[in-house]
């Protein structure tokens, strides 16, 4: 059967806190070259920009640096030997989850991570979308509405029916473009390169996950 309507969520920040595990593999690697580990804290503003932000914090390394792309490969492989070690959904996610599916409001991810690590985060934290669409399920990343515009396909939606929660500018920006509801964040990541939730023109922001429940 067909849902009504459905929620969408970006991954790190948002659905599960990701940050020490890429923290882990971040510091893994500064330990390597004889630097100090950086603190959770300091990894988390930068977790939801992936590799590119995460060699940012570790680093000081953009793309355009020599040296930048060796880097992130032994970055991704040493976080794919721990991508879901302290991974956890947030607080009050799970029961979020559970009260959409007793609604029968469809719920799914979408998200720039890749597939290699998004399937084994899902399977760890044994949770069950009815889509995911990650950063290589289209030829373009968030904030381009490819990947939202694909989720609404699999879930058989008209864009408008669909709900998407995150916790970076990118992800209101994706929803705005793809013709759906944006739903800001307060928990989550935050990069240090926006501004605050409440600047990005959601249609609303919220502080809890059960939050989203009025909204519906």
């Amino acid at each position: 059967m067909t849902p009504s309507r459905a929620v969408l969520f970006d991954l790190d920040g948002t659905l599960a806190d990701t940050a020490a595990d890429l923290g882990a593999a971040v510091n893994h690697l500064r330990r390597q070259k004889g630097l100090r580990d950086l603190p959770v804290a300091e990894v988390r503003p930068y977790a939801s920009m992936g590799a590119r932000g995460l060699l940012r914090v570790g680093f000081g390394l953009s793309p355009e640096d020599p040296g930048y792309l060796p880097l992130r490969n032994a970055f991704l492989d040493r976080y794919d030997q721990g991508v879901c070690v302290e991974t956890r959904l947030f607080p009050g996610m799970e029961e979020l989850l559970r009260e959409l599916v007793r609604r029968r409001i469809a719920w799914g991810i979408v998200t720039n991570k890749s597939s290699r690590f998004t399937a084994r985060i899902v399977e760890a934290l044994k949770i069950a979308p009815a889509c995911i669409v990650c950063g290589d399920s289209t030829q373009h990343l968030k904030p381009h509405p490819a990947p939202l515009h694909l989720a609404a396909d699999l879930l058989k939606l008209a864009p408008p029916r669909c709900f998407y929660v995150g916790d970076d500018l990118r992800d209101v920006q994706a929803a705005r473009a793809a013709g759906m509801r944006p739903i800001a964040v307060e928990w989550g990541y935050h990069s240090p390169d926006n501004a605050g939730p409440n600047d990005w023109d959601a249609d609303a922001v919220i502080a809890a996950p059960g939050e989203l429940l009025k909204l519906l």
